[in-house]
C-alpha cells in the first residue's frame, strides 16, 4: 500500500486526459471544422493531456496529508 501512496497521480491523470482529449475529439469534436482547438486531434490530445495533469494534481494536493 506504501507504494500506491508514493505514485504521482497526476501522470495517470495525464494519460487518461489524453485518452478523453482523442475520444472528445473523435465522438463530440467539431463537425464545420471552424473550432480551433477540437476540429483536430493533435490539438485536443495535448489539451486534454494538460487538462488531465491539472486536474490531477489539484485534487492530488487537496488529498494530500498536512504534516
Amino acid at each position: 500500500m506504501k507504494k500506491l501512496s508514493n505514485l504521482n497521480w497526476a501522470w495517470i491523470g495525464a494519460v487518461v486526459g489524453a485518452i478523453v482529449g482523442y475520444w472528445y475529439w473523435k465522438e463530440i469534436g467539431c463537425v464545420t471544422g471552424t473550432c480551433p482547438i477540437k476540429s483536430q486531434w493533435q490539438t485536443m490530445v495535448p489539451y486534454g493531456t494538460l487538462m488531465g495533469y491539472l486536474g490531477t494534481d489539484l485534487l492530488q494536493s487537496f488529498f494530500k496529508p498536512k504534516g
